[in-house]
């Protein structure tokens, strides 16, 4: 049977930057083109195929079922692409790649899933360096790095958005009175004494705003230098924290923590920021891997 003919690989392009990114905008900025550009492209892929692909949802896209499947073998094919490629280009194995990231990123979420990541990109020799404070523009003594923020970014940056960023409040079962804690309302929760981090000291402020809570200030008690060691708190039963959904997740899945008050969106977001003028393969589909284990 011969071979069907495959659409302008641009218009393919165009199309999974689009579907992954959510936005016409978006897809222009990471390709370097124009929003006109990228949607020629994907009309020219739906008169390829026979069929829409997006539909309109507000101000944003929607992926039709059609859409759905092509962007998830887009995807793979693109991975396969770049895995195969990166493979090529060091046929030794190469150097590893260093991506920088945040200590309490790096222990309660990166290092529990280097197992998934060595599963799915096996070729990807990765050394994780643990980095406190803010990331320098020229990301000097790294090839990349993981973190949690919101624009404007540093010129030098190219920004791959991988997830929004989601924070509640968490405690844990030998809390003491936990029961009754965790039927309060989030107007009451502010009033006790809430653990909170240096790192991050708008973190009740931010939730308690998107939460809709029209209470005053939240009632800080115990806190500590970094998120990790709040997290850890928690757990051990010393309060309720406010974490990240994602480095909590585990905990909560397990029983150790609970979350009785959901989690908001910030605003912020989990991105993998790599120097502009840097090129690697590598890099593109450990942020796709990344956006898979973040959804």
């Amino acid at each position: 049977m011969p071979r069907a003919a495959l659409p302008p690989l641009n218009a393919i392009r165009a199309f999974e930057a689009a579907a992954r990114l959510g936005s016409l905008s978006r897809a222009a900025d990471e390709l370097h083109v124009t929003h006109g550009a990228i949607s020629r492209q994907v009309r020219l892929l739906e008169d390829a195929v026979g069929a829409a692909l997006f539909v309109r949802a507000g101000r944003g896209l929607r992926l039709t079922s059609a859409g759905e499947r092509l962007r998830d073998a887009a995807g793979d094919a693109f991975d396969a692409l770049r895995g195969a490629i990166a493979a090529i280009q060091r046929p030794d194995g190469g150097s590893a790649l260093v991506l920088g990231c945040p200590g309490s990123l790096l222990a309660r979420w990166m290092i529990p899933r280097l197992p998934h990541l060595a599963d799915a990109l096996p070729a990807l020799t990765l050394h994780l360096s643990p980095h406190e404070g803010t990331f320098a523009p020229a990301l000097a003594g790294i090839d990349a790095a993981l973190l949690i923020g919101s624009a404007p970014w540093p010129e030098a940056w190219q920004v791959h958005t991988l997830a929004a960023e989601r924070i509640g409040p968490v405690l844990s079962p030998r809390l003491a009175d936990a029961a009754r804690i965790a039927s309060l309302t989030p107007d009451q929760l502010l009033y006790e004494p809430l653990l909170h981090t240096a790192s991050r000291p708008q973190a009740w402020p931010t939730w308690a705003a998107r939460a809709g809570v029209e209470a005053g200030a939240p009632r800080l008690g115990s806190g500590f230098e970094h998120l990790y060691f709040l997290l850890e708190a928690a757990t051990a039963g010393l309060g309720v924290a406010i974490a990240p959904e994602e480095l909590v997740a585990d905990d909560i899945a397990a029983g150790r923590l609970l979350a009785p008050w959901g989690f908001v969106e910030t605003g912020a977001h989990w991105v993998l920021v790599t120097p502009r003028a840097r090129a690697d393969a590598r890099l593109d589909a450990l942020a796709h891997w990344l956006r898979q284990e973040l959804a």
